[in-house]
């Protein structure tokens, strides 16, 4: 039996270490709202051309299309959560489709429901793709280093590999992958793989043609996933430009090269065109304007140059706020953004983050010299650098912020450091200080990269569990709510998310539980007036009255004019027949809330019983 040398093998284990990780954390996942898999948006899509159509099989809501302005946010509310779940589908002349293209459900959802008779759910299908565009990264990695540095150490390919597989983002987002993650994921997997096929053009021009339509066809796929995509494909040229300069080129042959990079990518886009036209009148509308979504998307200006130097901001040089507590690495905190701009939901400075992008700017030594392979490593560097450019000028034109975007500039900009890696590497061949000083160098900021999206992936997964448990809990699922209150508190013991757990087991009648949860709160941060309050009630409930007594009369330290507590201490001094105690606190709080009649019929009773008993 045939076995790999033991350098391969530390390849492997390395690219087998990146799939376990992205598959433990696709598992580990929220799932949005719990729908079963048939009704994740790509089975719908997959339900709706089986069908013959291209509007998802699904009702539109008679409240939905009676409203008068569908597109209003606040309107639309009640259709976007379940048990509609309509949140980012487009509803257009009295139908429901899935903005952008249908690639993903093609290339992945559709096969998958034939072949197993199942439906897969949008999180494993972005896992899937994740998976794709990790293996032609690393695909292309080992072809530059097979071809180009064979003296570099196998550990070195295996440290590129953690890199382009756990420090561009894939992990954080995965932690809730679902309508918009999958397209990401999808058209990623598919530019890097035509990456991969331009590398390929570029090392090999003897199979240029073959490998330039390749590079097309994937590339235009990835239109037909997210459109954003179309800037960058001007990285089809490189292998065109690559060909007229070559000394034997003639006017034929570039001709031909400049056919096989375009005649692919001008069919997909023709048949997006076709698409959209058929959905929305339009070849230019992928849905985006007709989405019922939490901003009103028909009158956002979506693109805009006032975004950029915020957005290059955040997306670059903002570095996240560290905890004490697991999993350290929290959000940013960023200035407000100028007018028009969108939410900023999660996103991060990818320079002060995950160091290892900045050794893209040590790249140029993979190609210093002359000699074809310089020229083929310089001319993919330069096919990365536009891909990088491309996605992140878009990006940061866009009119919100998120971290899954990031995943798409992300990408290139990591195989341009692992060049970098490389270069360095060749540069430094003699040994010495200066070759130990570098690889610590780049060995720790890759650490530090791949520790920050593990740990970040930790808070997302404590985030995304949090806001599906708040989900449940008001759709009244309250052994559920408390399950997944419990698991965000697990990764992330704060003081919000003991918190949260507290509410949720006092609401189901734990109160020893909840006790326990709102007394962890308070040791976190010191404790607020309103969760002083909450324990007390629970601990009312649980009839010890002294130490709820105590709670209250800590929230009212922390915030003296906090009528509630004013009222609930009012009422445990009342049963623990202090009246004199309760009367004051009654008039307190009716001092702040004049109106409140309930209060003021307990302020009665309490003065009553103090005429009868008290005195």
């Amino acid at each position: 039996m045939r076995t790999l040398p033991r350098p391969s093998w530390i390849c492997a284990g390395a690219a087998l270490l990146v799939l376990a990780a992205l598959a433990a954390i696709t598992a580990a996942g929220a799932v949005p709202w719990s729908l079963p898999a048939s009704e994740h948006s790509n089975n719908l899509l997959v339900r709706a051309f089986r069908a013959g159509q291209l509007a998802l099989p699904v009702p539109v809501p008679p409240g939905l299309a009676a409203l008068k302005d569908p597109f209003d946010p606040a309107a639309n509310l009640p259709y976007r959560l379940p048990p509609y779940a309509l949140e980012n589908v487009s509803y257009y002349r009295g139908a429901l489709y899935l903005y952008f293209g249908a690639v993903p459900a093609l290339l992945l959802f559709w096969p998958w429901s034939a072949l197993t008779g199942a439906y897969l759910a949008n999180k494993f299908g972005a896992a899937i793709f994740c998976g794709a565009a990790f293996l032609a990264a690393a695909w292309l990695l080992r072809s530059v280093r097979r071809a180009c540095f064979p003296q570099a150490a196998s550990g070195v390919l295996a440290a590129g590999l953690l890199a382009v597989g756990l420090a561009t983002g894939l992990p954080i987002l995965l932690e809730r992958a679902d309508v918009c993650e999958v397209p990401i994921a999808c058209g990623a997997a598919l530019v890097l793989l035509a990456l991969g096929c331009v590398w390929q053009a570029l090392a090999a021009p003897e199979r240029r043609g073959r490998w330039l339509l390749a590079a097309s066809l994937a590339y235009g796929l990835a239109l037909g996933a997210r459109p954003s995509w179309l800037p960058g494909c001007v990285m089809l040229l490189v292998p065109v430009w690559a060909q007229a300069r070559e000394p034997a080129a003639g006017p034929g042959r570039t001709a031909r090269a400049l056919a096989a990079a375009a005649l692919p990518l001008l069919a997909c886009g023709l048949g997006l065109a076709w698409y959209n036209w058929a959905r929305f009148g339009s070849p230019l509308e992928f849905g985006e304007h007709y989405q019922l979504a939490a901003d009103r998307q028909d009158s956002l200006r979506h693109f805009s140059l006032g975004y950029l130097a915020f957005n290059f901001r955040v997306y670059f040089l903002e570095p996240v706020r560290w905890s004490p507590v697991f999993p350290f690495a929290g959000s940013i905190a960023p200035a407000a953004p100028g007018p028009g701009h969108g939410p900023v939901e999660d996103p991060y400075g990818v320079l002060a983050n995950v160091p290892v992008t900045l050794l893209a700017l040590a790249a140029p030594l993979a190609w210093r010299g002359g000699g074809p392979e310089s020229r083929a490593l310089r001319r993919l560097g330069a096919a990365a650098g536009l891909l990088f450019l491309a996605a992140a000028g878009v990006i940061c034109l866009f009119y919100c912020n998120c971290s899954r975007y990031e995943v798409e500039f992300l990408l290139p900009l990591t195989v341009l450091a692992v060049l970098g890696i490389f270069g360095l590497e060749r540069a430094l061949a003699g040994g010495g200080p200066a070759r130990v000083a570098a690889r610590c160098g780049w060995a720790l900021l890759l650490a530090f990269s791949v520790a920050f999206n593990l740990l970040s992936s930790a808070d997302h997964y404590a985030t995304e569990h949090a806001s599906l448990g708040r989900f449940l809990l008001r759709a009244g699922r309250l052994p559920e709510a408390t399950a997944e209150f419990r698991r965000a508190a697990s990764v992330r013991p704060s003081a919000a998310e003991h918190y949260a757990l507290a509410g949720a087991l006092a609401a189901g009648g734990q109160l020893d539980a909840a006790i326990g949860e709102y007394r962890a709160s308070i040791a976190r941060d010191g404790g607020r007036a309103l969760v002083h309050n909450d324990l007390a009630i629970a601990l009312a409930r649980s009839r010890r009255l002294p130490e709820a007594a105590e709670e209250l009369q800590a929230a009212l330290r922390l915030q003296p004019a906090y009528g509630e507590a004013m009222a609930n201490l009012g009422n445990v001094y009342l049963l623990m027949r202090r009246l004199p105690e309760a009367i004051a606190q009654y008039q307190g709080a009716l001092r702040l809330a004049p109106g409140d009649e309930a209060l003021r019929a307990r302020l009665a009773l309490a003065e009553r019983a103090w005429e009868a008993y008290g005195r």
